[in-house]
């Protein structure tokens, strides 16, 4: 059995986020917790678009149902939080991570290889949502939010285990490994011109 610690080790990410974001964060909650806010809610969509695209992936389905349920009880949380701290949802911000990341494989016709593609990427947007609430939560004084950001980076690492294991299941192993090694260098480069925005992955 594979505990939190050993899957925090085995995100794989090769750039860690400084402390200076947490920072940066902490000094501008409600902006944080509305992009928080919206990247459960987009998580959440995503997984229901896995499933309507691939419907005929039984396993998938179940999966991505349970992922996108609990995604939608995340957005509820942070918002509950929100409202009980006097704040307001404030707008959609856009996500420029997650269109580059999705922009980084080339555009193919195979189904089965545009499914794994995908996956991989939801696979390295959890590990990094996963990786930046252990900073927010480590270098976190208020204890609501410390405990509140500990207990979702959980989720975010099992939802990257489950977005890679289905990856290496439709496509040969090697063959994924390399695509998820290639994303893996390119998200690095990528993060090193980012944690300057009070954003989970600004």
């Amino acid at each position: 059995m594979v505990n939190f610690a050993q899957k925090i080790h085995m995100l794989g990410l090769q750039f860690d986020t400084p402390t200076s974001w947490a920072e940066i964060a902490k000094d501008n909650l409600q902006q944080i917790l509305t992009d928080h806010a919206f990247l459960e809610q987009k998580a959440a969509s995503n997984a229901v678009s896995l499933i309507i695209n691939y419907s005929e992936e039984t396993e998938l389905v179940k999966e991505m149902s349970d992922i996108a349920i609990e995604e939608m009880q995340h957005f509820k949380m942070v918002h509950s939080l929100m409202v009980k701290r006097g704040m307001v949802l404030g707008r959609e911000q856009r996500n420029d991570y997650a269109i580059k990341l999705q922009k980084f494989f080339p555009k193919t016709n195979d189904r089965t290889d545009a499914l794994v593609k995908r996956l991989l990427v939801a696979a390295l947007i959890e590990a990094r949502s996963c990786e930046r609430f252990k900073v927010f939560s480590e270098n976190m004084e208020d204890e609501q939010l410390r405990t509140f950001y500990k207990n979702l980076m959980i989720s975010e690492a099992n939802h990257y285990t489950t977005f890679l294991g289905l990856a290496r299941k439709y496509q040969d192993r090697e063959i994924v490994d390399e695509k998820w090694k290639s994303l893996l260098a390119y998200e690095s480069e990528l993060m090193k011109e980012r944690g300057n925005l009070a954003k989970i992955h600004g």
